[in-house]
């Protein structure tokens, strides 16, 4: 978002007291960074402790039925977006294909 600098005008698109504009640091947030070794280890423990969600649980058996997109369809119901709902079904279907391989 780009903003004009301030005329010092009282009215129009510019108006307003002259200032400078401020050049603010990037955010820690704003970062797209990888995982850590670390985060993902403790990631793993909790899910290995804890287990899955009910919804979690619920789209994995609509998945081992084939109904891929009702099983899109629950999850993005449950978090909200559609591409949430799209990285959390096939992280699941790859936990299920995991889990067939192990028996």
């Amino acid at each position: 978002m780009s903003v004009a600098n301030r005329s010092g005008i009282i009215l129009g698109d510019n108006h307003g007291h002259i200032t400078q504009i401020r050049v603010l640091p990037k955010k820690p947030s704003n970062k797209r960074v990888h995982n850590s070794q670390r985060s993902l280890f403790v990631r793993s423990l909790i899910r290995e402790v804890t287990g899955f969600a009910p919804y979690e649980r619920r789209v994995m058996e609509l998945l081992k039925n084939s109904k891929d997109k009702r099983a899109r369809k629950l999850a993005k119901a449950r978090l909200g977006t559609f591409l949430r709902a799209k990285r959390k079904v096939e992280e699941l279907g790859n936990v299920i294909a995991e889990s067939r391989r192990a028996h």
